[in-house]
């Protein structure tokens, strides 16, 4: 399908105002997991220009419960995989992957240039580290992070609170995995589904209230 076909899709729902935002957009995924993945076909589903994502794992069986990723992929680089998935969506945006462990020595030549930055890590120390860094390190960028989305409890927990000027945390604060409840696709996806919309309400409505 070509670039004109899609694009004249997308012209028969959104105004071209909502398409030139959305456009010229620039955000940054740390994390291709249940959280990433999701997030990333939601944006490319939304039309957001330009899309940076960095992972470094493969896609293993055991996250075909809640990840976008199919058995084809097992065994692939994250990156490589999503890119095969979002070239299905649409093949006419920025996509931009970095297949890497991010570290506190990588987060400026990671993030430089992405306003909006989402956090989509599995491990605690590792979300933390990354919300630190960003909030020190770079004044501008706004940080989406998920916190609270494991098992099968009630969906309407999951919510987007604003907990500074530039950092806004999704999902129910207090699951994790650990409670021996495990990781399900329904809250998994909601909580990136509502990563993904306070993305595109921050680029449409230039503020983030």
């Amino acid at each position: 399908m070509n670039r004109e076909i899609l694009e004249q899709a997308f012209d028969a729902r959104f105004p071209t105002e909502m398409k030139d935002k959305l456009r010229n957009a620039f955000v940054a995924i740390a994390g291709l997991g249940g959280l990433g993945s999701n997030l990333a076909v939601m944006l490319a589903r939304s039309g957001v220009g330009h899309i940076g994502m960095v992972d470094f794992d493969v896609v293993d069986v055991t996250n075909l419960n809640r990840q976008v990723y199919g058995i084809p992929h097992v065994g692939k680089y994250k990156t490589e995989a999503l890119k095969e998935i979002l070239d299905q969506i649409n093949p006419y945006l920025d996509y931009q992957f970095r297949r890497e462990k991010v570290t506190k020595e990588n987060i400026r030549e990671l993030f430089t240039g992405y306003p909006i930055v989402c956090e989509a890590f599995d491990q605690a120390d590792q979300k933390a580290m990354l919300v630190q860094e960003l909030l020190t390190g770079f004044p501008d960028t706004i940080v989406i992070s998920g916190n609270g989305m494991a098992g099968f409890g009630d969906a309407n927990d999951i919510r987007t609170r604003k907990m500074m000027r530039r950092l806004y945390v999704c999902g129910d604060e207090k699951t994790d995995i650990a409670d021996g409840v495990g990781l399900m696709s329904p809250r998994v996806t909601l909580c990136a589904a509502h990563q993904a919309n306070k993305v595109l309400q921050i680029i449409l409505e230039e503020k983030g209230e």
